[in-house]
């Protein structure tokens, strides 16, 4: 009897080991004959929100005024009396010429008005002692309308003598060269001995007005207009008090000062297709440089209900931008998208977009179009990294339960 029961043991051992083999190979046949899980995909919902309307333009930085120093007479250069790059005051001595040759035409002209002051004193009396005199013809009255013509002469003549002495003491000024405006005077265009204003006006030095500085840049007029309609519709709220003007230099630096919009030329450049427009900025410490080459963004308005994706779902390829987006069915489809503007690590949306849409941001790679996929909350890096220890109990109790199973049998 207890070898029968034995029997009867290690039979229904053999029947439990066979049925466990046959369900794990039909496991294994349903498994391999299934459909795979839809690949797991982050993304966003597409939500409106305020944006700034942002244009990043190419400009060129420029004085507010610039003077060019010339010599106005002829002559010898002397000396030259300031600092190459260093500040100037109006009226201050910048260049002396020679002031001889001046000196004499000036002291020439003044002996010329002295004598002709004194013909028109000896002139005026002869006519005075004719009057009386023709009143009972004691000369003709020829005899004083010469007089009284000859006593006009003279005094037109001691105008022209003051005109004379004025026009040789502005040139006699002009041997000294002043600096027309206040600002940062250039280098030296001649040198001590240079024979200057011959046949022309020499340019001795460059003075510019640094502070406040000028910065010129063109807009397509397309996107002027695009931005007037805009705000007109109300789509875009135009910026209280005018647009704002950041400034970034040749490294990629963001000035510290704040610019405004001075005008806008309301005439298009028929070669470019552009209006000119100039914002003016402080210089106070002399850190922008007139010639520099910079750009500018203008804050020119903000949009109160923009739509706008992470830049890295945005896919560009030789037919336009796209997204894709994860339907309402589960299924991929891309999206032909416009996006024009980049602010921060985000495209602002302007066409193809509706709101309510959910953005592929990650597992682009997985994905294919008219494909199911999963969608799950994009979720940044890093905030997920403790996650993926899990899965590696999974084999450390697989195999306790094999050790179990072996010792049960054995």
């Amino acid at each position: 009897m207890r070898k029968s029961q034995r029997i009867r043991c290690v039979a229904a051992y053999a029947l439990a080991a066979l049925s466990a083999v046959a369900l794990v190979a039909c496991g294994d046949k349903k498994a391999e004959g299934g459909a795979p899980p839809p690949p797991e995909v982050g993304v966003v919902t597409v939500t409106p929100s305020p944006v700034a309307v942002v244009n990043e333009l190419p400009g060129r930085l420029e004085g507010i005024r610039t003077a060019e120093v010339r010599a106005r007479v002829e002559g010898i250069v002397l000396s030259r009396n300031y600092t190459e790059g260093g500040e100037v005051k109006a009226g201050q001595v910048m260049f002396r010429i020679d002031p001889a040759p001046y000196q004499a035409a000036l002291a020439s002209a003044q002996a010329a008005l002295q004598r002709a002051e004194a013909n028109a004193v000896s002139a005026r009396l002869k006519a005075d002692r004719y009057k009386p005199l023709v009143a009972v013809n004691a000369v003709s009255k020829q005899e004083y309308d010469d007089a009284v013509a000859s006593a006009g002469q003279a005094n037109a003549d001691v105008a022209s003598a003051k005109a004379a002495v004025r026009t040789a003491q502005i040139n006699l000024g002009y041997t000294t060269v002043t600096a027309p405006i206040s600002g940062r005077a250039g280098r030296a265009l001649v040198t001590e001995g240079a024979l200057v204003g011959k046949g022309e006006a020499t340019k001795l030095a460059l003075v510019e007005q640094v502070d406040p500085m000028w910065v010129t840049f063109t807009q397509p007029a397309s996107e002027v207009t695009r931005l007037r309609r805009a705000i007109e519709s109300g789509m875009v709220k135009g910026m209280n008090g005018g647009a704002k003007v950041h400034l970034y230099v040749e490294d990629g630096r963001e000035y510290e000062q704040t610019g405004k919009l001075l005008f806008s030329d309301m005439t298009v450049d028929p070669t470019t297709g552009a209006i000119t427009l100039r914002a003016q900025f402080p210089n106070p410490k002399r850190e922008l440089l007139s010639g520099t080459f910079v750009r500018v963004k203008i804050e020119q308005g903000v949009d109160e209900n923009a739509l706008t994706v992470p830049q890295r779902a945005l896919i560009r390829g030789a037919q336009g931008a796209s997204v894709m987006v994860v339907g309402t069915d589960g299924n991929v489809a891309a999206v032909p998208v416009k996006a024009p503007q980049a602010i921060g690590d985000s495209w602002v949306v302007t066409e193809g977009l509706k709101g309510g849409e959910k953005v592929i941001v990650e597992g682009l790679q997985k994905i294919k179009v008219g494909a199911p996929a999963r969608a799950v909350p994009f979720k940044p890096a890093g905030a997920t990294a403790s996650a993926p220890a899990a899965p590696a109990s999974a084999p450390k109790a697989e195999s306790q339960q094999q050790a179990k199973s072996d010792a049960t049998q054995g």
